[in-house]
């Protein structure tokens, strides 16, 4: 017992001196020294960061009217190359816009603005307290951020700020509800009208199409429209043939497949991507963009992905010369499922 109560003292001692060196271990190291930027010192350096602000600001805003002239100034014809040409300038444009203006806050912050580190102690809120804190600091901010003292930067940034909303606006204004929604519900598929391929226009006999293959087809005279692309974006279609035991056929669709020889729309339902990949043996059909996958023998039925919706199937025939033809248009809406159905 004398022993034991002896040793008490000499443990406690010990766990006190482990504390302190604890303590002593992770002491605060505090904040490193100050290292006064270039511009901090000189002038010329303060001014010359100010221009390359301002340049920054300016690319964004010439950015912002490549984006426009993109947009509205070419006029989409019947080529590809033009297509083309219009998306890489909308890519560029809006990729100057966002990065000139982004860029250029970045380094407005890292070589004009005051760059010193202060502790606040932690307070009560109180509301009166806060809008007057509010008030001070939004006006420390405007001061030590000097835009008010350097007015090449404030007024480039506004007109870069400004322009880039503009090409959303002009977007969105695209979506006006003042669209007729049935754009996507018909296109230039019609009772009698051939199946072709693409892009050549060769008519499709029956006969050419055998089990396992994969067509990518567009309908008979679309090279000659005036919408060659509107058109084409629509009415693109898959035909492949099956064993025709493979089929589920829902009722009422019993004649919009040829002896196992079906067609269904190319756009997928998700977000519009071609869907152009065929599994032979599986029988699957699956979009590349955000892998969405269809089941052929179950009338494109979304067995996998995002996509809300089965493709829509073009119902389809063979004319007296063994071509094969439409029997109608797609009985619902072509594309994206976000798209009224009914």
């Amino acid at each position: 017992m004398g022993d034991h109560s002896h040793g008490s003292p000499s443990t406690s001692g010990t766990v006190a001196t482990a504390g302190q060196s604890d303590v002593e271990k992770f002491q605060d190291p505090g904040l490193p020294p100050h290292r006064p930027r270039r511009a901090d010192k000189d002038p010329r350096a303060e001014k010359r960061a100010e221009r390359q602000v301002a340049i920054l600001f300016v690319i964004s805003i010439i950015g912002t009217v490549l984006f426009f002239v993109g947009y509205f100034g070419i006029r989409l014809d019947d080529t590809i190359a033009t297509l083309r040409f219009q998306n890489f300038t909308l890519g560029m444009g809006t990729a100057f816009a966002m990065l000139g203006i982004g860029v250029g806050i970045v380094h407005w912050a890292k070589t004009l603005m005051p760059d010193h580190e202060i502790v606040e102690e932690r307070h009560e809120v109180r509301t009166e307290e806060d809008r007057r804190d509010a008030e001070q600091i939004i006006g420390q901010v405007l001061d030590e951020s000097g835009i008010s003292r350097r007015p090449l930067i404030r007024n480039t940034l506004i007109g870069a700020g400004v322009l880039a909303i503009l090409p959303a606006i002009g977007i969105f204004r695209d979506l006006s509800k003042d669209l007729n929604p049935d754009v996507l519900r018909h296109t230039m598929w019609d009772a009698g009208v051939r199946l072709t391929r693409d892009p050549s226009g060769t008519p499709i006999k029956a006969s050419d199409v055998t089990i396992g293959s994969a067509f990518h087809v567009i309908p008979e005279g679309l090279n000659e429209a005036e919408h060659k692309l509107e058109e084409k974006a629509k009415a693109v279609v898959l035909l492949m043939r099956l064993n025709p035991d493979e089929l589920h056929v829902s009722p009422g669709r019993e004649d919009w497949n040829y002896n196992g020889i079906v067609a269904y729309s190319k756009i997928c339902t998700h977000v519009g991507c071609p869907v152009a990949l065929y599994e032979q043996h599986t029988h699957h059909l699956l979009c590349p963009c955000h892998q969405s996958t269809f089941d052929l023998t179950q009338e494109c039925k979304v067995i996998f992905g995002p996509a809300a919706h089965a493709l829509p199937q073009l119902p389809i025939s063979v004319d007296d010369e063994g071509y094969l033809v439409a029997t109608s248009d797609f009985h619902e809406p072509v594309g994206p499922s976000y798209w009224e159905r009914g």
